[in-house]
């Protein structure tokens, strides 16, 4: 036996969920990667194992509830009930109007990004119950605080963290914490790839955030390892921003009677 605690990444073959993939196999723990994408995914349980941890593949769905709940059994089966789980599957869509959206993208969003996150919270949380102890993190967004021109991603992360914050009144009993944390844009392979292709203006983005640099996937698992970390140990269900200053930038700048001249 060991006290090797078992982590489980959704989404965990890339972007964020590789990055907590990764910062939890330095942390010592067994890594469980879910995501969709196999070739990546196998791929990424290779890059985790030269950490010298456990770490498998498990080709997933989140959308499909029979099959979390299956995968959930088969993790617990070959290693271990969960002691952490990220929820980081999503998917990320590019601006629309709300009467011109289309709809089958719409609940596939849905589908995805919030019934995903709640169908690993249940089947995953359902193990933690059962021993009494874990840790849940999910992937909330700049989206949970403002509305933006998502008309699917924006509600769907607002959701999340109401999500989470009953989540963490419900389990808090067992010895579970629930927190989210809410990235501003995250400095990405697939950000960059999207930069450069011209679908994103860098200094647009850049303008609406208080500090000059965008964090990155390290950034965000370092908080996502704080929030499961004894360091924080009576904080539950809490949103906490990784964004840059964003939140506080974005109405100070735009503030219609003019800003200081060296903002």
């Amino acid at each position: 036996m060991t006290d090797r605690r078992t982590a489980v990444i959704t989404g965990g073959a890339g972007g964020i969920g590789l990055s907590c993939a990764i910062r939890f196999a330095s942390e010592g723990c067994s890594i469980a990667v879910l995501d969709v994408d196999e070739r990546k995914g196998k791929d990424a349980v290779r890059q985790i194992a030269r950490q010298g941890v456990p770490a498998s593949f498990y080709p997933c769905d989140v959308a499909d509830r029979a099959e979390v709940l299956k995968v959930a059994a088969t993790v617990q089966r070959e290693m271990g009930p969960a002691d952490i789980l990220v929820t980081s599957a999503a998917l990320i869509p590019n601006t629309e109007s709300i009467l011109d959206m289309d709809m089958d993208l719409h609940d596939r969003m849905w589908q995805v990004n919030y019934h995903g996150t709640l169908h690993a919270c249940i089947a995953f949380g359902r193990q933690m119950r059962e021993q009494g102890r874990g840790a849940i993190v999910t992937l909330g967004s700049i989206n949970s605080l403002l509305p933006l021109p998502l008309p699917a991603y924006n509600p769907g992360k607002a959701a999340i963290q109401r999500l989470t914050q009953l989540l963490a009144v419900e389990l808090g009993r067992h010895g579970i914490r629930v927190n989210s944390v809410a990235p501003t844009y995250v400095l990405t392979e697939g950000l960059q790839e999207k930069i450069d292709a011209g679908q994103r203006d860098p200094d647009k983005i850049m303008g609406v955030h208080a500090l000059d640099a965008l964090p990155d996937g390290d950034d965000i698992s370092q908080a996502v390892s704080f929030l499961c970390s004894e360091s924080a140990s009576k904080i539950t269900g809490v949103l906490l921003p990784v964004d840059s200053g964003w939140a506080a930038a974005v109405s100070y700048k735009t503030y219609a009677g003019g800003v200081p001249w060296s903002i």
